[in-house]
């Protein structure tokens, strides 16, 4: 019986100790930091690139538990969605609002719960947002207003923004403005359209395009387009009378289809903004900002609310000249891709 006993205390021993191992490799264990993102949409090539690259950073990190959703251009939708993350315990938030303005109720809700927020490319209007991560956006539109009217000073141009829900779109059409504007009032160039995009639609763009081709008997010297998906619309346009290369238009996002365009000669320009670099930007910032680490910033922008420290990233200009270069040797874009 006494050997009995022995035996079994060593067996309860043993047990025991490899318990406490167990429960001391338990502790050891990292807590992982949750982080949510909500994106607008992945109708847009640049928004899936978002949105893959998040994923491609967390995916390396065994710290990070990411949860994403898509709103898909509802800002109700977008709403209930970081409400749904919120309830899931996230530690911050990333947001890229859909409506800068409506957006504000999403922070308020993130901050009753004790996040931080982190505001994505656009940012979110009349909110105690934390951190604004994007490009300088008004320099953005003063890329493509100045180019435009390098190539073309003078005659007819059709000016269109963005969806005047999205607060870069705003800035995109300032900076543009800003080189456009003085050779209007010069006389050198007449606007003859200037319309906000709903929701950055390329349908909307081409039917924009299309009324002012007939108005203006097809007489349209430059097209200022917001982006390049929209470019893509403006294009189609030009296409059904036969001007499809003839009248100089903008973009920006370098997408694959945009850069197809200025190879063939139907696009002008586009602005590449590195959505890698930014993606990645976002993510690191979030990890620093939820273990309490200073994140540096490089500018504010004053969202009618406060003074947000912003990391502004930068673009670049991109033509027939450099698509290679900036395009394709910096692995952005495969050269049979571009060159399909």
């Amino acid at each position: 019986m006494k050997k009995i006993l022995g035996a079994a205390a060593v067996v309860f021993s043993v047990l025991f100790i490899f318990g406490l191992a167990d429960n001391c490799h338990a502790a050891a264990k990292p807590k992982k930091i949750k982080i949510g993102v909500s994106l607008p949409t992945q109708r847009d090539e640049r928004w899936v690139r978002d949105a893959q690259k998040m994923k491609e950073v967390a995916a390396k990190d065994p710290t990070i538990d990411l949860k994403m959703q898509i709103c898909d251009n509802d800002a109700s939708k977008q709403m209930s969605q970081c409400e749904n993350l919120i309830a899931q315990g996230i530690d911050i938030l990333i947001l890229a609002p859909h409506d800068a303005t409506s957006a504000a109720a999403i922070v308020d809700e993130a901050k009753a719960a004790g996040l931080k927020v982190i505001t994505y490319d656009r940012l979110v209007l009349d909110s105690d947002v934390d951190l604004y991560i994007s490009f300088d956006n008004k320099e953005v539109g003063r890329l493509m207003g100045k180019y435009l009217t390098n190539v073309a000073p003078k005659g007819n141009y059709i000016v269109l923004a963005g969806s005047p829900t999205d607060n870069n779109a705003k800035l995109y059409r300032e900076g543009a403005l800003e080189f456009i504007k003085p050779l209007a009032d010069k006389g050198d160039i007449k606007i003859v359209t200037d319309q906000w995009i709903t929701d950055w639609q390329p349908t909307i763009a081409m039917n924009l395009v299309q009324n002012a081709l007939t108005a203006n008997n097809n007489k349209i010297d430059a097209i200022l387009a917001p982006n390049d998906n929209t470019a893509g619309g403006v294009i189609q346009a030009l296409e059904q009378v036969g001007l499809a290369g003839k009248v100089p238009i903008t973009g920006q996002d370098a997408e694959v289809t945009a850069a197809q365009r200025i190879v063939k000669g139907t696009q002008t320009m586009t602005v590449y903004k590195d959505t890698r670099e930014l993606a990645s930007e976002a993510i690191q910032a979030a990890i620093k900002m939820v273990k309490g680490e200073p994140v540096a910033s490089n500018a504010t922008l004053n969202n009618r609310k406060k003074d947000v420290p912003s990391i502004l990233l930068k673009a670049q200009v991109v033509d027939k000249s450099n698509i290679d270069k900036v395009l394709i040797d910096s692995g952005y874009l495969k050269k049979e891709d571009v060159y399909k």
